[in-house]
């Protein structure tokens, strides 16, 4: 499973004045440490970058290839600085990300093929985020007859179900798994990818990394291809890895139906154990679910 870092980004103290700045060494500083650490492919999240994006991008992705030759995903929502970094980019990257809405197909399919990028399909309708299962797979269908009406092939379309945070919804958490389970069906060529620290905003920081890790197993079990995530988590790298059977096995014997008893588990496999009942909806959120 490929590890796409989420490290250089915007809201980063240090990397957006990094951007703002044009200070190239930090950046090359953080990738390099990033291509070290076990990621597949940086992603560089700009945000909208309203102002300056046709000029930042650009600079980032040459910043980037000086320290690793990892392929990028570029994450921005302003078309013309997408196209300018893909323009510098080296083939194929990866475009984060393209949805439903017109304007966005409109400015954004014709650069896939253009510069013969790979795409993430964003299930985020006309109408905003899916509310079930059922809605991201109409969503899914949509986007990938759109994107084969522009030339596009499912094998270059990444589909991000859109994970949701654990401590605000969490239906809306079982839904995206529950998609997940009926991706290979629907769209049965294309790839898949979750930023999987979206399931953890609004948890304290140090705690994040347990749902992220949790999180990531619970879409492995549905062939999940790709994650955004943080590779400096060397826990998550290692079960991206295939290096953590036994916890692996713990959560989705969970996710068949088995109740395991926790005074058989020692404290590694408990961590994991009390994370998934939360995500599961067992157990309702709270700051202290290791210490219950």
């Amino acid at each position: 499973m490929l590890v796409v870092a989420e490290n250089i980004n915007v809201i980063s103290k240090t990397i957006g004045a990094s951007f703002k700045e044009r200070d190239a060494d930090p950046v090359r500083k953080l990738a390099t440490q990033l291509t070290a650490s076990g990621a597949d492919m940086l992603d560089l999240n700009i945000g909208p970058a309203r102002k300056d994006g046709a000029e930042l991008m650009p600079w980032l992705v040459n910043t980037v290839k000086e320290a690793s030759p990892l392929p990028l995903s570029l994450d921005t929502t302003n078309a013309e600085a997408m196209e300018e970094g893909l323009k510098v980019a080296e083939a194929p990257a990866l475009m984060n990300s393209i949805s439903l809405q017109p304007e966005r197909l409109e400015k954004l399919l014709p650069l896939v093929n253009r510069y013969q990028a790979n795409m993430i399909g964003l299930l985020w309708g006309v109408d905003g985020m899916p509310r079930d299962a059922n809605e991201r797979c109409m969503l899914a269908v949509d986007l990938v007859y759109k994107a084969g009406e522009a030339g596009i092939p499912p094998e270059r379309i990444w589909i991000d179900p859109i994970s949701t945070p654990v401590t605000v919804d969490i239906v809306q958490v079982q839904a995206c798994l529950e998609f997940m389970s009926m991706l290979s069906e629907i769209a049965p060529e294309c790839k898949s990818i979750v930023g999987l620290s979206n399931i953890s905003n609004g948890v304290p920081a140090h705690l994040r990394g347990y749902f992220n890790r949790t999180s990531l197993i619970a879409f492995m079990k549905y062939g999940l291809y790709s994650a955004i995530s943080d590779p400096l988590d060397q826990e998550l790298v290692k079960i991206a890895r295939g290096e953590m059977p036994e916890i692996v096995g713990l959560v989705h014997r969970m996710m068949d139906g088995d109740e395991p008893d926790p005074a058989k588990l020692n404290p590694k496999e408990l961590e994991y154990y009390k994370t998934y009942r939360v995500l599961s909806g067992q157990v309702l959120y709270s700051d202290s679910w290791l210490d219950i």
